[in-house]
Order: structure tokens, then C-alpha cells, then sequence
């Protein structure tokens, strides 16, 4: 365990957060973090591939992330791509870990403005790094030539100071159309930072069993992303099928995820699993008792099986006649999310 020997002076996170984005961090070189870890009164410490800079918070000690080999096409002269500063731990539930960052952004919201950014990563986030398991959510204030962000981490919220252009070259490199080269969802709003912001293409789902695979992550993690993030979701999903292309399902979530059935005639919804406002009451507050007559009640944080319910989703949705993936179709009010524009990177199926 480091022990911890930096400024025994707590910060709270609004005042860290506005001394990490004052700070000059000259290009990013060793010479520029040293100056900064001076600057915030840490101490350097760690290896030369694992530099950390002791800052006396309980929650641990910020760690710098070298350009390795493989991110040196990313980069132009920096020598490092992030410092991470953990700020809190909290328990690995998915509801703890949910309000633990939730907390966290509402004091950086009410400190910096509204994020210009906002979203989360899935199973891969920059320079392919694996994230927490209850969920991936982030929110970044873009700017130039540093971005600042609040990301999931491992024990809990940490806020990460960035250059801002490695890691978006990196999200725009991803746009190869290879499956599951993107993963999560990413939103922006109309703020001026992020005026230059590239937004790379999606991919698509070549198979039903990579619709379920992203569909069962994407909805597993959903509720405790929402509430992370303090936003809401409502996402219509339509079936080509070769009559038309009615809805057939209403996913709508807060801090709960309920999903309502359009079933179309000849389809047996009981027998595929799904259930009424009698089996469900707690889906009465989103939809009347009989419209849609047929939905799930997935649950909070950490509660839906994903897996599950994204086979039922598909089991649905080819039992109405949707003959490929290509054929589901989230509908384009699911992009607009509280004043975000959000691109489903990680679904893999069309949007109109």
C-alpha cells in the first residue's frame, strides 16, 4: 500500500476540480507534470512506467498514464494521456458505486456548468481499456488543449485532467466498422467547447447473437448509467418486417428500466415471456394498465438480467417477422436525451 505523503490539506471535489483545469500542464512531458504535481503540492513518487503523485486524500494517490507503444499513434510530443485522481470509495454494489458518482457530478455540475459531454464507455474505453462492471458512465467538460472528465472507476468516481486530442483521435480511429469497435453510448450538447468534436461511424450487427450479446449489455447496465448520469431514457425500437415497420417495443428508464411490448397479431407474448401491469405493477407509473397490454419491470441498479431480457427482445422481434438485425431500428427520439444528442455506439442496429 502507498503510503500517502502528499498535502494533508482535503479539497473538495468542486475546489480540485477547478485547480486541475488552471493548471498548466506545458504539453503534457515530464517536465510539465512535475510542474503541476508542485503546483497541487504532491509528491511524485512510483515507477517510471507507473508514476503516481501522492496527494495526501484518503481516497488514494493520482496516477499518470505513460504513452505506451501501442497509444504512440495517438499522441504528437505528449508523454503522458491522463492523471486520474480517485475521489471516493464506495461499495462495489451497483447502486452504491451509481450514487457515489452521481454525487460527484452533481457538485461538478453546480461548480463548472452543465458537461458538455456525456455517455459511457461499455466494455472498452480509451485506448481499449476494460471498465467497471456495474456500469461505464462519464462526463466530460471538453476544452483546449485539456479536456476534464469524471469517469467509473474501479473503487469509485475519479476525476481524470486529459489532453484532449489523444483520446479523441483514438474514439475516431475506432470508427472502422468492425463489430463491437465502439461499445457504450456518447452524447454532446450544443455547448461551444466542443466545436471541432469528430464523431466517428458506427458499426453493424451482422448476426442475431450480436445483437443479444450488446442489446444484454447496454440494457444491463442501463439503469445504473441513468442514474449516474441523472438523465432518462425513452427508446422506441421498430421491426421491418414485410408489412411495414410497427414499434414493437417501448424501453424507458430512470433510475428503473421498464420495457413495454407491441406485439403484433399472431405473436404470443406470454409464451415468450413477457408479462402485464398485473405481473409488473410497478411499470402502472410508465404506461397505462393496457397500453402496451404486455411489459417487464427489469429493475434498479445492478437488478436487470441482461442477457435475458435482450433474448426476449429478439425472440420477439423475429417471432413479428424481423428477418435480420438490420431490421431493428431504434427510433431517432432515442437520440435526443436531456438537451444530448446520444449516438448508441454500442448496439450495432440502425437508427431512424
Amino acid at each position: 500500500m502507498i503510503e500517502q505523503r502528499g498535502s494533508t490539506e482535503e479539497q473538495g471535489v468542486a475546489d480540485l476540480a477547478r485547480r486541475l483545469l488552471a493548471a498548466d500542464t506545458g504539453g503534457w512531458t515530464p517536465d510539465g507534470m512535475r510542474a503541476v504535481a508542485d503546483l497541487l503540492g504532491w509528491t511524485w513518487d512510483g515507477t517510471p512506467d507507473r508514476p503516481v503523485l501522492l496527494t495526501g486524500r484518503p481516497s488514494g494517490a493520482a496516477r499518470l498514464r505513460p504513452v505506451g507503444t501501442g497509444e504512440e499513434r495517438y499522441v504528437d510530443g505528449e508523454s503522458y494521456l491522463e492523471l486520474a485522481v480517485p475521489l471516493a470509495f464506495a461499495a462495489p454494489d451497483a447502486g452504491s458505486q451509481a450514487a457515489a458518482f452521481r454525487a460527484a457530478r452533481e457538485e461538478l455540475t453546480t461548480a463548472l456548468g452543465t458537461p458538455s459531454v456525456l455517455g459511457s464507455y461499455g466494455d472498452m474505453g480509451p485506448f481499449y481499456d476494460s471498465g467497471p462492471l456495474w456500469g461505464a458512465p462519464f462526463v466530460r467538460w471538453r476544452g483546449r488543449p485539456d479536456t476534464l472528465e469524471l469517469r467509473a472507476g474501479t473503487s469509485g468516481p475519479e476525476l481524470v485532467l486529459r489532453p484532449t486530442d489523444p483520446a479523441e483521435n483514438w474514439f475516431w480511429r475506432q470508427g472502422i466498422g468492425e463489430e463491437h469497435s465502439l461499445s457504450g453510448f456518447f452524447g454532446s450538447n450544443r455547448d461551444r467547447a466542443n466545436a471541432g468534436l469528430g464523431f466517428p461511424g458506427g458499426w453493424t450487427a451482422r448476426s442475431w447473437e450480436t445483437v443479444t450479446r450488446s442489446l444484454g449489455d447496454f440494457l444491463g447496465a442501463l439503469p445504473a448509467e441513468a442514474t449516474a448520469l441523472g438523465i432518462g431514457f425513452g427508446m422506441p425500437f421498430y421491426g421491418r418486417t414485410g408489412s411495414g415497420a410497427p414499434l414493437l417495443f417501448d424501453v424507458t428508464c430512470g433510475d428503473r428500466l421498464a420495457i413495454g411490448c407491441f406485439a403484433p397479431d399472431g405473436v404470443d407474448p406470454a409464451a415468450l415471456g413477457w408479462g402485464t401491469v398485473a405481473e409488473h405493477p410497478g411499470t402502472a407509473s410508465v404506461w397505462s394498465d393496457d397500453d402496451p397490454v404486455w411489459r417487464v419491470d427489469a429493475g434498479g441498479p445492478g437488478e436487470p438480467k441482461g442477457r435475458a431480457l435482450a433474448e426476449l427482445l429478439v425472440a420477439t422481434a423475429r417471432a413479428a417477422g424481423v428477418r435480420e438485425p438490420a431490421g431493428l431500428v431504434i427510433g431517432g427520439e432515442a437520440e435526443y436525451v436531456d438537451g444530448y444528442h446520444v449516438r448508441y455506439y454500442g448496439l450495432g442496429l440502425p437508427t431512424g
